[in-house]
């Protein structure tokens, strides 16, 4: 597990030994999973939609530099 960035009492995350599409895991007061190619949320559990909002504005402000990062760990393009 790769801690990729951190904002805002969140935490984004790539496994080292996950599967495509490729997504972030968002952890603060819960957890989510969000797709990188929407971005699109594809899970969540426990968290609250403001914090839902905040992962997904970071994911959208962010995406080139996630998706850069995933092919790094995963040697995708």
């Amino acid at each position: 597990m790769v801690t990729i960035f951190r904002a805002e009492g969140l935490r984004f995350i790539i496994f080292l030994d996950d599967h495509e599409p490729a997504h972030v895991h968002v952890f603060g007061d819960g957890q989510a999973k969000i797709d990188l190619l929407g971005p699109e949320l594809i899970w969540a559990d426990g968290m609250k939609r403001g914090d839902l909002r905040r992962a997904m504005r970071i994911v959208e402000n962010n995406r080139d530099a996630f998706l850069e990062c995933w092919n790094e760990i995963h040697g995708t393009e």
